[in-house]
């Protein structure tokens, strides 16, 4: 299965985050303190705090600094309680974005993402207005030259769903949420590292944006993503 050249975008958003770590760490300590006091501290009985010290460890954050944030979460200390909130809304060209944040303050943050959208060429949606747009699954991401044949052997037999190869040609494997970490674990005993791996909201299709209208929307895209609150920005734009 074919799909849309995503290889430029994930390297260009993978080197505004190197040139931002503190606020990466910041978004990893938010979403490790929600998954330990939802699910508990012990690695091995939360998935989802599995995924988060995982990120955790792809951004260099010192092991002592991810227990330290694993204790406190679980000890009731304290401190901030977060909620997390998705909002949605339409870019450039009607092309679909979701924001999913986590705040201390709602009324704050919906304020924020109102006024990204408004002032640069956005419209904020309501709840479910774009959310269908997207498909909710594991997905992990090789760089062009990886072995496609190689990639769908390890993938398919450890249980997941598809094995796309983008137009650029690199190698895209979608799961269910549940199967994510299973696959990625077999790809990675296989000697296939992902440059991308993680649960994630795909677009089921794309907008194309090219010239002005591409820029226009990239803006938006970092505005959104660099609000204090925000954690993940999900788009179906094609730039």
């Amino acid at each position: 299965m074919a799909g849309h050249s995503k290889w430029a975008n994930i390297q260009h958003r993978k080197g505004r985050q190197d040139e931002k770590r503190g606020k990466i760490w910041t978004r990893i300590i938010r979403e490790i303190t929600v998954a330990a006091r939802a699910g508990g501290g012990d690695l091995s009985a939360n998935p989802r705090l599995r995924l988060a010290v995982d990120k955790a460890k792809a951004a260099n954050m010192p092991a002592d600094r991810i227990k330290y944030n694993i204790d406190k979460a679980t000890g009731n200390a304290e401190g901030l309680t977060y909620e997390e909130i998705r909002y949605e809304g339409y870019g450039i060209g009607g092309a679909a974005i979701m924001i999913d944040t986590m705040t201390d303050n709602r009324v704050r943050t919906v304020a924020e993402v109102r006024h990204a959208f408004s002032k640069h060429g956005g419209n904020m949606g309501t709840e479910g207005s774009v959310v269908f747009q997207f498909k909710h699954c594991g997905q992990l991401i090789f760089a062009p030259g990886t072995s496609e044949d190689k990639v769908m052997e390890v993938a398919l037999e450890a249980g997941a769903d598809d094995v796309v190869t983008d137009d650029d040609g690199a190698v895209e494997v979608l799961t269910a949420p549940a199967d994510f970490e299973a696959v990625k674990n077999a790809l990675e005993a296989a000697g296939l590292i992902p440059e991308v791996a993680g649960v994630t909201m795909r677009p089921e299709n794309t907008i194309e944006l090219t010239g002005d209208d591409a820029a226009r929307m990239q803006k938006l895209l970092d505005v959104l993503e660099d609000l204090d609150d925000t954690q993940e920005v999900y788009h179906n734009a094609a730039l």
